[in-house]
């Protein structure tokens, strides 16, 4: 189970999830580890934190970001999903979906680590992944481009050794 922050401004279109350009920024990420974005689409149930797009950035600069009362009204939905998935491993993307899963804390402690977390589905594995969009310059400050690539070698192992099992292939 793969949990962004929010449908973005394409995705309200009638898009498919993360189809703008963080989108094809994290879909890059996948294929750098063998995974094409048909694959990904196949193997992992996209959902995210909120259910609306929140509107541009008052800067102008990416997307706003949900208000945590918006985050709540839609905490039910997310719940649903993890309920009736029992996702073995999900992936957060960003900070809101990390901090929904494993707490606030800084994204270098956080990122390039298997975490394990009971919510109302069950356990679940986490490897959380930094936001794609151009609008977070996480990803370029020192050390992050490694924690990154550790965060995926964990989803290389995880995801492309379930690849022969089709029961494990939706385990995602």
């Amino acid at each position: 189970m793969l949990v962004g922050q929010a449908p973005g401004q394409v995705e309200t279109g009638g898009g498919k999830p993360f189809a703008g350009r963080a989108g094809r920024t994290l879909f890059r990420w996948f294929e750098r580890i063998g995974i094409s974005e048909e694959m990904a689409r196949e193997w992992l149930y996209i959902a995210a934190v909120t259910r609306c797009y929140p509107g541009p950035h008052p800067a102008g600069r990416g997307d706003r970001v949900p208000s945590r009362e918006e985050r709540e009204r839609c905490r039910d939905w997310l719940d649903a999903e993890l309920a009736l998935l029992r996702p073995r491993l999900i992936i957060p993307v960003g900070r809101l979906a990390i901090e929904r899963f494993l707490g606030a804390a800084p994204l270098a402690s956080l990122v390039g680590e298997r975490h394990e977390v009971t919510h109302v589905g069950g356990t679940s594995e986490v490897v959380p992944l930094p936001h794609p969009s151009g609008a977070s310059s996480w990803i370029h400050q020192p050390g992050n481009a490694e924690l990154l690539d550790r965060a995926l070698e964990l989803l290389r192992e995880r995801l492309v050794g379930a690849e022969a099992t089709p029961s494990r292939r939706k385990a995602g």
